[in-house]
């Protein structure tokens, strides 16, 4: 588990494919220094897990199939990444619950603002845009943010200088791909409320016409 609050932006220093596994190797010093193996990473806002510790650089590995998922499929040597180490027990939780399950892809459509703050518009499918909430809560390539506003099949959310400063946000621009994770309070909520739905259609009828009764 995370909260969306980035450590480290991290280098990607090699990719490599074998069979359906892809393993990165990270270039990180302060995430590094702290990891073991079978650790879990937040990369971008995707779960991997820590196969290997070479000085300032780790080595995860994802299956073809959570690639596919995200816009890891995507990466190139030397592109940066958002990282944060999984959350303590003892830790404090400054953003959210984050799953590291990336639920799809968006592309920023429009960035507003100026130099200190902007307002990122992010357009995303139906599936995921379902549970996204004004003023809730939504990973962005890993970064907890607040939905500020929703329009057709986009939402906003703002960027203040820390994020800005200490997430690969800062340099994202309009036609980018970014990860999302919608909050998973929500998906639990839709889920509770779809079985109490299928629940609720049992009727007294239907138990007599049936023969329960």
């Amino acid at each position: 588990m995370f909260t969306g609050i980035i450590e480290e932006v991290g280098k990607l220093k090699s990719i490599k494919r074998e069979g359906e596994t892809i393993t990165l190797e990270v270039n990180a010093p302060f995430v590094s220094r702290d990891i073991a193996l079978g650790s879990s990473v937040a990369v971008s806002g995707v779960c991997l897990t820590v196969v290997g510790v070479k000085g300032d650089i780790f080595v995860a590995e994802m299956m073809e199939e959570t690639a596919k998922k995200t816009k890891l499929s995507f990466l190139r040597p030397g592109e940066l990444l958002n990282l944060e180490r999984s959350l303590k027990l003892s830790s404090r939780l400054d953003g959210h619950i984050v799953q590291g399950h990336v639920e799809g892809m968006g592309i920023i459509s429009r960035v507003v603002g100026g130099k200190r703050t902007k307002v990122m518009w992010i357009k995303t499918e139906e599936e995921v845009f379902r549970y996204i909430v004004p003023k809730g809560s939504v990973a962005v390539d890993g970064v907890s943010l607040t939905v500020i506003e929703m329009e057709g099949s986009a939402f906003s959310v703002g960027l203040i200088p820390a994020t800005l400063e200490s997430t690969t946000l800062g340099k994202s621009r309009e036609g980018d791909q970014v990860n999302i994770e919608t909050d998973i309070l929500g998906r639990y909520i839709e889920r509770f409320l779809h079985s109490d739905k299928e629940a609720s259609s049992l009727t007294w009828e239907k138990l007599s016409r049936y023969g329960w009764l």
